[in-house]
């Protein structure tokens, strides 16, 4: 029964996976903005992954998302082709790092949430909010920290930006990608959790049958 639980663990994740690759090379991934700033549905999978099939899957998932988010900074992203050149290093941690954390937490999370039956169904909603809203706030912070002088450069010459550093760059960063994490944890909120319900049942009905 374990090596049936395996296989099927495998395959769900190698769709996930697949799922992510096809969404990173077609528009599904990412809606650009009139402002520059691009709208990411991969953290969708993730999410997914993470609350379904467990907290380790997230993190693969989160990695498989943050390399192909590391690979764009070789050329398919201005900005990041910028953070590359300036330090490649802080660049693979915003990258790909903080993506791994994005879909290691909100598995820990619900793995704790889902033992209670008053609070599986919110802890369920609650996460999936929570994954793209942490993907936007590990973005922003890891920006913040590591080119804030870069993101200065940037927000004056592209945006016209006319405050300074510290603090004020950290509420205009805020500013610029506010709607596009709304959009995004809006919807986490409504397509993550349609499909992780409805995973749910697929995945309890077959450890039932499993089990029989």
């Amino acid at each position: 029964m374990k090596k049936k639980t395996d296989v099927r663990l495998l395959t769900e994740l190698a769709l996930l996976t697949a799922i992510l690759l096809v969404m990173n090379y077609t528009p599904l991934g990412y809606l650009k903005t009139p402002w520059g700033v691009e709208i990411t549905f991969m953290v969708i999978p993730v999410a997914v992954g993470s609350l379904i099939l467990g907290p380790m899957a997230g993190a693969f998932l989160g990695l498989v998302f943050g390399l192909t988010s590391f690979a764009q900074c070789f050329g398919a992203s201005a900005l990041g082709v910028i953070m590359l050149q300036e330090n490649p290093l802080g660049t693979f941690v915003c990258c790909v790092v903080n993506r791994v954390l994005v879909g290691l937490i909100p598995g820990l999370l619900y793995g704790r949430l889902k033992g209670s039956s008053r609070l599986r169904g919110p802890g369920l909603a609650l996460c999936c909010f929570l994954t793209p809203a942490l993907n936007t706030l590990l973005y922003i912070a890891g920006n913040w920290m590591i080119f804030h002088d870069t993101w200065l450069n940037v927000s004056v010459t592209t945006y016209g930006y006319t405050g300074g550093g510290g603090a004020s760059l950290l509420i205009f960063m805020l500013g610029l990608v506010a709607v596009n994490g709304l959009a995004e944890a809006a919807s986490g909120l409504v397509l993550g959790t349609a499909v992780c319900k409805a995973l749910e049942k697929t995945v309890h009905r077959n450890e039932v049958r499993s089990a029989a």
